[in-house]
């Protein structure tokens, strides 16, 4: 599957951005742009809605607007002015006759204007500098400029990185834009690039999770005596083979009270909600009436991988609490992560009758379903096209066109417009999963509506 990278841009900058990207290959881009800053979040948000995104490119202002709808998983890069392109922008002052002294700069970190001063041996009391803060409104902005004008007189002029600010003091006072060359743009859209294929290739990397059966939980129901952790185990193999989220896992006996699970570190990030909190944890303490623990390993093979795990499970015991600690060969530790989150709604042990009919009523397996479901909850609401929806089972695009006209036909997808991924291509119909509201209206003598 393609890198596909979002990148928000004003719209006297198209251009710009377009340039810079055009020596990188193998990765598909797709624009927003703006023409005022308030337009931003908006935009973004519905943008955001409709398209598949690998990354997200954008300056400091469309970050600022937009990052709180970014999604926690999606690759960022920022696009920070940076001293080469103060430089650039001095120097094309001086071709018009304006000098290099004195300026007001805005947008510009405060360490990039104090080593381009003294680089070029500039009277740093002459400039006037204004960095990037969130909290800044174009009118500030402008009114910083103004002032420093008046101190200076005409001998002063302005760069500037915002293009509402240029808007505002063209024709008024001298300014000169600061914006990023096409060389800052396509450093950082490269590094971008290739921190998402970093991070694909580590989400392939094998990994290994150890649960281990720890205690008896006190309840009402349980006595005195000790439980048998021989069914305890084979109870708690039994609860994560009927987990949604562990379909695409290898999972086996580990020991007495133990169960060892194999899969890419992909599948354990979102199992884990990315290592923040492990609710299979608490589902499993409700289920056995027992306290789990587990641990993760990532590392160069299986066993490597295993070995790890297991040493985080031990250290996940000594807690008094049920939690999990995650293990890395290069000595990352992350820990410790309790059972705090949304418990995994949809699985066997639960809703088993419930996934078995609707499996039956749309003729597909009940994993199959069951996956569906997970993957639904894991979306909240959010579309996919069905090359999306094949890129996370697992199968083929065709496979996935197929399963997609299934669903479709028994109710269990609704369609919500297109995407164009390609200009020349066709648009790509966008779906959306309603796998949680057919199990909530069950029974079905006929097709969701």
């Amino acid at each position: 599957m393609g890198i596909v990278i979002g990148v928000v841009t004003h719209v006297i900058h198209d251009q710009l951005f377009h340039d810079a990207a055009a020596t990188l290959g193998g990765v598909e881009l797709e624009w927003v742009s703006y023409d005022h800053e308030d337009e931003i979040r908006d935009k973004v948000a519905e943008f955001l809605s409709t398209t598949r995104l690998d990354g997200f490119l954008a300056g400091p202002v469309p970050y600022t607007a937009s990052r709180e709808l970014l999604p926690p998983a999606l690759s960022v890069g920022v696009i920070r002015p940076s001293a080469l392109d103060l430089t650039l922008a001095l120097y094309r002052a001086q071709e018009r006759g304006w000098g290099r002294l004195p300026v007001s700069i805005d947008t510009f970190p405060a360490e990039a204007v104090e080593a381009v001063a003294a680089a070029l041996d500039l009277d740093q009391d002459q400039i006037d500098c204004l960095p990037y803060a969130p909290t800044q409104s174009v009118d500030e902005i402008v009114a910083f400029h103004r002032l420093v004008y008046q101190k200076f007189g005409d001998r002063s002029y302005v760069i500037s990185g915002r293009a509402a600010v240029r808007e505002q003091l063209d024709g008024q006072i001298p300014i000169m834009s600061g914006m990023p060359v096409p060389a800052t743009i396509r450093t950082e859209l490269h590094e971008l690039a290739l921190r998402i294929e970093s991070e694909r290739a580590s989400a392939q990397r094998f990994a290994a999770g150890v649960f281990l059966i720890s205690q008896a939980l006190t309840s009402q129901e349980l006595t005195s005596q000790e439980l048998d952790e021989e069914r305890a185990r084979i109870g708690l193999m039994n609860h994560l083979l009927n987990t949604p989220e562990f379909a695409g896992a290898w999972i086996e006996n580990r020991g007495r009270r133990g169960v060892v699970v194999f899969a890419h570190k992909a599948l354990f990030e979102r199992i884990t909600r990315n290592w923040v909190a492990v609710p299979a944890l608490a589902e499993a303490a409700a289920a056995l009436g027992a306290q789990v623990s587990a641990g993760f390993g990532v590392g160069v093979s299986a066993r490597n991988s295993v070995v790890l795990a297991e040493q985080a499970a031990a250290r996940a015991e000594l807690s008094e609490e049920p939690c999990a600690y995650l293990f890395e060969d290069s000595g990352v530790v992350i820990g410790p992560m309790g059972p705090a989150g949304e418990a995994l709604r949809f699985s066997y042990r639960e809703h088993g009758e419930e996934v078995e009919q609707l499996a039956k009523y749309v003729g597909l397996s009940a994993t199959t379903v069951s996956r569906l479901a997970a993957l639904d909850h894991e979306l909240e609401g959010r579309t996919l096209s069905p090359g999306e929806l094949a890129g996370h089972l697992g199968i083929t695009d065709q496979s996935g066109r197929r399963l997609i006209r299934t669903l479709d036909a028994g109710g269990l997808v609704s369609v919500e417009g297109t995407a164009q991924h390609h200009p020349k291509g066709r648009p790509t119909r966008l779906y959306r999963l309603r796998i949680a509201q057919a199990l909530e209206a069950q029974p079905w003598s006929s097709p969701v509506v």
